[in-house]
């Protein structure tokens, strides 16, 4: 049963009104469905409009964050949780542990790291938590399409290019979330090997 959902996205708002609608969006449905949010910690661009939105829909939204970004004052300081924590991979890991599914709204490279790194950890079976990408305005149509070209060029499995849930509207992603059945996959290697 999930209970918590890791977003990752944008310390920007981007060039489109949609995206900040999206992140509110993606908030309330969360909230809706009794799901907290787990997230970067921030109080800027994407990750402090879905924290508010969150929050203000009444639901729980716990942070996770380096201290060196709360040294430069980009904590939110109305969250139900905030963990310092000492580095950008110590962050990476407690979001991951404190979630049951992973989802990226639009971003830039953080994002994009952020996602892939949980998205091998479930190519190598370190975890079977649903990871999405919420497709706003076609956002993430040319990183679709490489994870297909990658796919037809034989470096991924299809069994993992269906790792990557995708959908434009964040109910429809948070069904497909629900429904979500994890795939088996051959273990190379154990979390603890890494």
């Amino acid at each position: 049963m999930m209970k918590y959902i890791c977003v990752f996205c944008g310390s920007n708002l981007g060039t489109r009104p949609a995206y900040k609608l999206a992140a509110q969006a993606l908030g309330q449905a969360l909230v809706k469905r009794g799901l907290g949010l787990v997230y970067g910690g921030g109080n800027v661009g994407l990750m402090g409009t879905i924290a508010d939105a969150v929050l203000a829909a009444g639901g729980k939204a716990i942070g996770v964050i380096p201290q060196a970004l709360v040294e430069k004052e980009l904590a939110h300081k109305g969250l139900t949780q905030l963990h310092i924590v000492s580095s950008m991979h110590e962050r990476k890991a407690m979001m991951a542990d404190l979630s049951d599914g992973f989802i990226a709204l639009p971003g830039g490279f953080g994002t994009f790291e952020e996602f892939f790194e949980v998205l091998t950890w479930a190519q190598l079976g370190f975890h079977q938590k649903p990871c999405g990408l919420l497709n706003i305005e076609g956002y993430y149509d040319r990183l679709i399409a490489l994870a297909d070209h990658a796919t037809a060029e034989q470096f991924v499995r299809p069994a993992h290019r269906s790792l990557i849930l995708e959908a434009q509207d964040p109910d429809r992603l948070l069904d497909t979330f629900a429904a979500y059945e994890p795939i088996t996959v051959q273990k190379w290697i154990d979390r603890k090997e890494t």
